[in-house]
């Protein structure tokens, strides 16, 4: 599948991501191009606002999701995100998006968005997806699995919050992309917070938790934990 094919298809997740109910608030003007953060800045639910008159069009654009990302790590995973922190012009406006590449057998490990609902399109290779369902009322839908094999052209949605992954089960590299309902949809990866917390989480509390020794939490404590995105 060309890559023409797949950055016309971003388009289209930015799409349907608009129109989703977002975490972030409605803009009240046409953009407000983010301003770099800065250490005396009075803190702010997102951020300050650039002087339209000194808005140009480079402050909305973004370049290189053309360009492989370096999958030569522990998972086989790059995640290039392009939210507010990359595109200023994305302030306020409630999307955001990424590109991901997987290498044969590459994992983007269990985590959540907490702040938006994803869109995966895989342009190249072949995915097996999933996510975990919360604690609803019925006892039945509890922490309820829902996977999926993707092909090429296939679109899966992760819901906001719910942990979630995706692994390459092919031969050959992996290229998706994603769109997201939020500006900075933010990510916590799940052993990343309960292994490789700083300061460490009590040992007790983990073993206990998880039903193993305290000699196991030890281990996984000590672990190199990397962030894949």
């Amino acid at each position: 599948m060309k890559m023409g094919f797949g950055l016309c298809a971003v388009a289209v997740l930015l799409s349907c991501a608009s129109i989703a109910y977002a975490a972030d608030p409605n803009p009240l003007q046409d953009f407000c191009v983010a301003l770099p953060d800065n250490k005396f800045d009075v803190f702010v639910n997102g951020k300050f606002c650039k002087d339209p008159n000194l808005v140009v069009a480079e402050d909305f654009l973004f370049q290189g999701l053309n360009i492989p990302g370096n999958t030569s790590n522990q998972l086989g995973v790059a995640v290039t995100a392009v939210n507010v922190n990359q595109l200023p012009g994305l302030n306020t406006l409630g999307v955001s998006l990424a590109r991901l590449d997987y290498a044969p057998y590459g994992l983007n490990p269990p985590h959540t968005h907490p702040r938006a609902t994803e869109a995966l399109l895989l342009l190249e290779g072949e995915l097996y997806v999933g996510f975990v369902t919360s604690n609803p009322a019925d006892p039945n839908q509890r922490n309820k699995l829902f996977t999926k094999y993707l092909k090429a052209g296939d679109v899966f949605v992760f819901p906001q919050g719910l942990i979630h992954f995706q692994i390459n089960v092919g031969k050959t590299n992996a290229v998706a992309f994603a769109g997201f309902g939020s500006q900075n949809p933010g990510v916590i990866t799940i052993a990343n917070a309960v292994f490789g917390s700083d300061p460490k989480i009590n040992p007790d509390v983990l073993a206990k938790a998880f039903q193993v020794e305290k000699n196991i939490i030890d281990y996984l404590q000590a672990q190199f934990w990397p962030n894949s995105n």
